[in-house]
């Protein structure tokens, strides 16, 4: 086991990580952002927010994942 760091950049920097991996993978599959925000059942700004790697509910990710045909593992990848 490891202790966590003593600040929480980490954590702004694997988010912004996930965002752009979701990001990379629409534009890989040709979606806009319309497409995949209405597809997923989210808000359009939602989608937003979870591409420009701010701090979002796990369901969320879960949707867009789903909906990318992505796994949830290979987001942060």
């Amino acid at each position: 086991m490891r202790d966590l760091p003593d600040d929480e950049s980490w954590i702004t920097d694997r988010r912004r990580a996930i965002g752009a991996r979701i990001r990379e993978e629409r534009i890989r599959q040709n979606l806009t952002q319309d497409q995949v925000w209405q597809a997923a059942r989210i808000d359009r700004r939602t989608l937003q927010y979870v591409e420009a790697g701010q701090e979002v509910k796990l369901s969320t990710l879960l949707r867009i994942a789903w909906v990318l045909e992505l796994p949830l593992a290979e987001l942060e990848g």
